[in-house]
């Protein structure tokens, strides 16, 4: 680990782009591919992750320094879902977890293996650039069985894994899924294979509510029942439980309600999505933070449904209408979190590890360690 200290940059860069032998190749581009000087205090921190931790907790980055309030006890993944920031890869590798490039691509664009050999060339020269430590492929697109993109899309997952693994030892490869494989929002990807393919899915247990088929009304984001059949579903095609990682989600939805009942069903108008005539399109997405400092102001403060077993509550906005907000806090969260040892999956990870009001204020303090501890089963 400690003898890459020993090396100048251009050999450094040499071996994270894979151009020992071409030193005058590595003098004519390496200003383009290379950052040059590793950007830690401990050189030994540019080199790639290689151990792997029994259970995985995967964390979702979208932006500015909250990260140094992560349970990096736990972390084992972060997944970059916002500009690069060197100071964020250094910590992470201090703390053993990996840190991952996000890659989504049209799939029209990579039918064509040329084309899709040279987008993963591409990423791999990024990872490799910037430290990193994979990649996890973040393709929510429709795809219909028996097409030219179905075929694709499995290719890609193949040739991506072998790449990465073969040019950064220890890099991890991961594939996000809706929360069930029965083609949710017109995903109709070859799961299994997938699955096979790389080295987990991050299954996103929310946004359950994409295709409303029965009555227009607000639910849970991520309802317990319909959250846990998924997993049995993806587990019944034969997909190893080791190879799930269960997604929760740190927001909620805030919808307004055309009509409001007695026993709290709010009426909701209709918005189609991918087939579906209603949708949480309709909705607006809210974070944890804002949650919690609207909850008890509310008309009826935190209310609970047993059979979604999840939070909800009501309130009236500045024009007089009446919405409703659905949520995940750390009761319904750890309600789903214990099936990860019933269910034997891999770990447990979150959309977004940035939705948390991270501040000084021991109200809120207590509230995002709550919310961390409840990813623990």
């Amino acid at each position: 680990m400690g003898g890459i200290s020993s090396h100048s940059a251009a050999e450094r860069c040499a071996h994270r782009m894979g151009l020992y032998g071409c030193p005058l190749l590595l003098l004519l581009i390496g200003a383009s591919v290379c950052w040059g000087e590793c950007p830690c205090s401990d050189p030994a921190l540019c080199q790639p992750i290689q151990d792997t931790r029994d259970f995985e907790v995967y964390v979702f980055y979208v932006g500015g320094k909250n990260w140094k309030f992560y349970d990096w006890a736990h972390v084992t993944t972060v997944a970059l879902f916002a500009p690069y920031d060197p100071e964020l890869m250094c910590y992470a590798h201090s703390k053993g977890a990996r840190f991952v490039l996000k890659g989504d691509v049209p799939l029209k664009d990579i039918v064509d293996p040329d084309k899709r050999s040279a987008w993963i060339r591409e990423k791999v020269k990024l990872a490799k650039a910037q430290y990193m430590d994979g990649i996890n492929l973040d393709i929510e697109q429709i795809v219909f069985t028996d097409t030219p993109e179905y075929y694709a899309l499995t290719a890609l997952v193949k040739e991506t894994t072998e790449a990465f693994h073969r040019e950064i030892p220890g890099s991890q490869v991961t594939f996000d899924v809706a929360w069930s494989p029965k083609c949710i929002d017109i995903r109709c990807y070859n799961y299994t294979a997938i699955a096979d393919l790389c080295d987990f899915l991050f299954v996103m247990s929310y946004d359950e509510q994409s295709q409303i088929w029965t009555e227009c009304i607000a639910g849970a984001n991520a309802p317990f029942n319909q959250t846990i059949i998924g997993y049995e579903q993806f587990i019944n095609m034969s997909i190893d439980p080791k190879k799930l990682v269960m997604g929760v989600p740190w927001y909620g939805y805030d919808y307004r309600c055309l009509e409001l009942t007695e026993d709290h069903k709010c009426k909701l108008e209709k918005k189609p999505f991918r087939g579906a005539e209603c949708s949480d399109a309709v909705g607006s997405q809210v974070p944890y933070r804002s949650i919690m400092k609207n909850v008890n102001n509310s008309l009826t403060g935190r209310l609970w449904d047993d059979v979604q077993k999840a939070p909800f509550y009501n309130y009236k906005d500045a024009k007089g209408k009446i919405h409703q907000v659905w949520y995940d806090d750390p009761e319904s969260i750890s309600l789903k979190v214990a099936y990860i040892k019933t269910l034997g999956l891999r770990g447990v990870g979150m959309w977004n590890g940035d939705l948390l009001d991270y501040s000084d204020d021991p109200i809120a303090q207590q509230q995002a360690a709550d919310m961390w501890k409840a990813l623990l089963p």
